[in-house]
Order: structure tokens, then sequence, then C-alpha cells
């Protein structure tokens, strides 16, 4: 794909990351009522991916859950449509996120959820970008770690293309820009 400058994460390293990651979250929830939650729409394949991976029984659940709304850029706000659809009270959550760039979206579905009275929150991310945070977020399990580049494949996307990739790729400049 002429699009793509590079492939940071294959899709055999995806596969070997996810189920390491299920052994873990498996281990973690062993007797507990767990909710995992996919943050739409980025973490679709992931979320798919990743419980399968996890042998415990599971309830699931989706939120629509968005900073980006044009461009590159988080725009500083999350919007957050269904978070009164959501009965979490009393359960063992797992938000299941693509990417945790600047904190703004998780930190504000944190707040949310423990609003509505969870038992435990717990997160989750495919990929991490630490040095772009600016809300101080603290993630239970990441998948990797990536450099401040645009990434697409793997659910993540840049508008609405490259979702299907079967790895993350890093986005030339010259298509978002």
């Amino acid at each position: 794909m002429n699009e793509i400058k590079k492939v940071l994460i294959t899709e055999e390293q995806l596969k070997a990351r996810n189920a390491e990651l299920g052994r873990q979250i498996t281990e973690d929830f062993k007797g507990k009522d767990l909710l995992a939650i996919c943050i739409l729409r980025g973490s679709y394949i992931f979320f798919s991916d990743l419980t399968r991976e996890i042998e415990l029984p599971l309830e699931v659940a989706f939120m629509h859950a968005a900073s980006y709304f044009d461009g590159t850029e988080s725009s500083g706000k999350v919007n957050l449509p269904d978070q009164n659809m959501l009965s979490v009270e009393g359960k063992d959550v797992l938000l299941v996120e693509d990417i945790v760039d600047s904190g703004r979206t998780l930190a504000a579905l944190k707040a949310t959820l423990l609003k509505k009275g969870v038992n435990s929150l717990h997160i989750v991310t495919l990929l991490d970008k630490p040095d772009r945070r600016v809300v101080d977020i603290d993630v239970d399990y990441s998948g990797f770690v990536v450099p401040d580049e645009f990434v697409v494949g793997y659910g993540l996307d840049y508008d609405q293309r490259f979702r299907n990739l079967k790895y993350v790729g890093i986005l030339k400049e010259e298509v978002y820009q």
C-alpha cells in the first residue's frame, strides 16, 4: 500500500501480543464479573481478537468515544454519546481502547464509569503513546508502546480509511497534510 511509510507492528506480532494479554487478563480476572467494553470505532478489531483470547465468561458492551473529529490531532474535547445506555454498576470493567494518546478520552470515560458504581475499572490499550500524554491516566495492560507518528491499521484509521489493514503502519505525512 503506497500510503504506508513503514509497517510498525506485523500481523504475527499482533496475534502473539493478544495471546499474552489474554492470558494475563484471564489470570487477573478469575472469579470476577467481567464486562469488557469496546471503545468504538478504532478498537473493534483489537477487541474482537483480544476477547477471544480471554478464557473466562465475560459480558461485552460497546461505547462510542471520540476526541478526533477531523485531522490527526486530538480536539481536546471528548464526546461520549452512549454513556447513559450502559449498565455497569457492580461490574469489574475492562475498557478496551485502540490507542492512548493525550489520555483525555480515557480520563473522561473513567470518570463517567466510576460515577456509575463499577466494582473495578481497568484499561487495556493496543497502542500507547506516553510521550503525547497531557492527562495523567494509568493503563493496566498495554500491547505496544509506539513512537509519536500517525499510525493506521488493525482498526485505526485516517479519515475512516485503513482500518482493514492486518498490521499497524505509519502513514506517510503527505497523505494527511
